[in-house]
C-alpha cells in the first residue's frame, strides 16, 4: 500500500495591502526568478529581507540583485507583499510532491519581460522532465507570441543539445 503524502499547507494573507506599486512587484517577482519551481515563499521573504540565513547563503541567493530590498519591514510584512503577488496572479504556487513551490503565472512572465533584464535565468528548466519541457514549448508555440524569443534564446544557451533544436524551432516559428 502507497503512503499518502501531507503536503505542507499554506495561507495566503496579503494583510490590509490593496495595491503595490509597480516596482515593488517587478522586485518581487526578479527575487522569484532564482526560486521558480525551487523555492517557496518562505524563502523569497529571507531573500527579499535580506536574510544570512543559512540556506540563502548556500544557494547563493545573497547575490540577487534585490537581495535585502525590504530589508526595513518585518518578514511578515514581506510575506503579505509576496501573498499579493500570489492572489493577483502573477505567481502562483504549485506543489512538488509535498512542498508549495513557486512558478510564474502569464501575468507574471509579462511583467518579467517588460523589465527587459536579461540574461533571463531559464537554468531551473534544465533538469526538469521532458515531458514538461515539450508541453512549455508547445504552449509557447501555440500562442503564437514573439514576446517570448528573448526568454527562448536565454534559455537555448543553458540546456541540453535535443532541448536547444526543439527551442530553435520554437523560435523560427514564432520569428
Amino acid at each position: 500500500m502507497s503512503r499518502r503524502v501531507q503536503r505542507v499547507k499554506y495561507h495566503l494573507d496579503p494583510m490590509k495591502i490593496k495595491e503595490l506599486p509597480s516596482v515593488e512587484i517587478k522586485s518581487i517577482l526578479r527575487g522569484a526568478d532564482e526560486l521558480i519551481a525551487h523555492g517557496g515563499r518562505s524563502l523569497l521573504a529571507k531573500v527579499l529581507k535580506g536574510s544570512c540565513s543559512k540556506e540563502v547563503l548556500n544557494l547563493h541567493l545573497n547575490q540577487s540583485p534585490v537581495y535585502g530590498y525590504y530589508r526595513g519591514l518585518s518578514e511578515d510584512d514581506v510575506l503579505a507583499r509576496i501573498d499579493w503577488v500570489i492572489l493577483n496572479g502573477y505567481l502562483r504556487l504549485e506543489y512538488d510532491y509535498r512542498l508549495p513551490l513557486l512558478v510564474y503565472t502569464e501575468a507574471g512572465c509579462d511583467r518579467l519581460l517588460e523589465t527587459g533584464q536579461r540574461p533571463y535565468d531559464m537554468s531551473f528548466l534544465k533538469d526538469k522532465s521532458r515531458d514538461l519541457v515539450w508541453f512549455l514549448l508547445d504552449k509557447i508555440l501555440t500562442c503564437g507570441d514573439p514576446k517570448y524569443i528573448p526568454v527562448l534564446e536565454d534559455w537555448k544557451l543553458v540546456d541540453y543539445k535535443k532541448v536547444k533544436e526543439r527551442i530553435q524551432q520554437v523560435i523560427s516559428h514564432l520569428s
